[in-house]
């Protein structure tokens, strides 16, 4: 029996506590259960019982992350937008060309309430892994429950990114702005 094998499920969840904190790139549950010797599904066990331990464990559509974020590092805003899917790649590399994190997507249903999910998307080859990755499972976006209306969470470094993206956003005819 390996040393693997033997681990119980507590050694194992220290262990991928471990990887996920030393790693700088999020990791897959498949590649997680290649190092710690089970199955996928015992990974997405495991995660789900650190997560319920209020470890900062996060689901990426690159993988899980070990979050490290006391707080934002930037300005925060929530943007509010609608496009059609095939929009999507377009109104994402608008905003992380810009210099802007795209921390999250959600929407307000009106029967689900609000339905919010991670992306941590920093760069075009984030966007295009996400973009392959939603077309590889044949994946709806979210705002296909809303008519193409949702939000984003973006962080940016000063006030005038925010401004400058918001503004290429309003063109392009993505970004809703509600007025109060």
């Amino acid at each position: 029996m390996s040393q693997k094998e033997g681990q119980s499920g507590r050694e194992r969840r220290d262990s991928l506590l471990n990887i996920l904190k030393n790693s700088q790139e999020p990791i897959k549950a498949a590649s997680l259960a290649k190092l710690t010797g089970v199955s996928r599904q015992v990974i997405v066990q495991d995660i789900a019982l650190l997560r319920a331990a209020e470890e900062p464990v996060i689901a990426t559509p690159q993988g899980y992350l070990y979050s490290t974020d006391i707080g934002p590092k930037g300005l925060q805003k929530i943007v509010y937008s609608r496009h059609s899917p095939l929009d999507t790649e377009k109104e994402l590399n608008i905003l992380v060309d810009h210099g802007v994190s795209v921390l999250d997507v959600g929407v307000e249903h009106s029967v689900y309430g609000k339905i919010f999910r991670p992306l941590k998307l920093k760069s075009r080859l984030d966007v295009k892994k996400f973009v392959a990755q939603m077309a590889e499972n044949n994946a709806n976006l979210l705002s296909s429950l809303t008519g193409g209306l949702h939000l984003h969470t973006i962080e940016a470094p000063n006030e005038e990114v925010l401004e400058q993206v918001c503004d290429v956003l309003r063109q392009e005819g993505f970004l809703i702005d509600f007025k109060e």
